[in-house]
């Protein structure tokens, strides 16, 4: 049955995630320029999303899917909205692939099907390992959560089908999750308040990160990875593309993405909540 993060489980994560920023300092040494040569910066908005039903026989009742980046009927990795109505609660079931997701509106609960309700609230992290039973419920209207595969595609399947893949899932609520900031971690240059929470990392090298950024931030994000993308969680950010005269809003479900080097240029008159799928380290200054 998932449980919630023990305080072991937590001075764990919080050790590898020191340990994870000091092992990379000298990948976070090579800056790159204020001003890069054919920029691959795109962005997308939540109000382009298109929204589909998970399952159709449920009606209205059905959750909705709305794919950011990637395609989840397909053999790759992708990153996807899930929207949920008010009560929501599924039959147990299984899926084929494991998934992360976090929290971005409303409450959800992801856990057994004979377990007691644990709401997680924006900001919580889970993941659910390919062939384990369980159930997800929803409450608040409006309820989301970002859902992200390594690969696809991404199917629901009976109980009877249940497998044990070796993994196990974790219910991490956001009052648990680790920050650190720029004393703890040189991903964040300069003293500019904004924290980072290393989540989880796999054999190829790719890993995702929360960062928070403070009320009335101004500042850039860098990356050399040749794999990035930046989906906003919570708040808003006004995002400026390569040589533009005016910034754009990024509302949540929205996101920001480029390979090799980039800047990504960012202000909030909020704090902002920012999920960030990589290959390699940022910067945050």
């Amino acid at each position: 049955m998932m449980k919630s993060i023990t305080y072991l489980i937590l001075i764990l994560g919080f050790l590898v995630s020191c340990n994870n920023s000091k092992s990379e300092e000298k990948t976070t040494e090579n800056t790159v320029s204020e001003s890069i040569e054919n920029p691959t910066n795109k962005i997308g908005l939540s109000a382009d999303i298109i929204w589909e039903q998970m399952n159709p026989a449920r009606g209205d009742k059905s959750p909705l899917a709305g794919t950011i980046w990637g395609n989840r009927k397909a053999e790759i990795p992708t990153g996807y909205i899930g929207k949920f109505v008010d009560g929501f609660s599924s039959p147990p079931h299984i899926h084929n692939v494991t998934y992360r997701a976090i929290v971005m509106k409303g409450l959800i609960h992801n856990d057994d099907p004979e377990a007691e309700n644990m709401w997680m609230p924006v900001g919580s992290f889970w993941t659910q390992p390919a062939g384990e039973s369980h159930i997800t419920s929803a409450k608040g209207e409006g309820t989301m959560a970002y859902i992200e595969i390594d690969n696809g595609p991404y199917l629901v399947k009976p109980t009877t089908e249940s497998f044990d893949n070796g993994e196990r899932p974790i219910n991490m609520d956001a009052s648990n999750i680790v920050w650190l900031d720029n004393t703890q971690t040189n991903w964040i240059v300069t003293n500019n308040q904004s924290k980072i929470s290393f989540l989880w990392k796999n054999a190829a090298n790719i890993r995702g990160v929360l960062v928070k950024l403070p009320k009335n931030f101004k500042g850039n994000i860098h990356s050399n990875g040749s794999v990035f993308y930046g989906v906003i969680i919570d708040g808003n950010v006004d995002y400026k593309m390569p040589n533009a005269n005016a910034s754009t809003n990024l509302d949540a479900g929205s996101y920001f993405e480029s390979t090799g080097n980039s800047i990504h240029q960012i202000s909030t008159r909020e704090e902002a909540l920012i999920y960030i799928r990589t290959n390699d380290s940022i910067k945050i200054d």
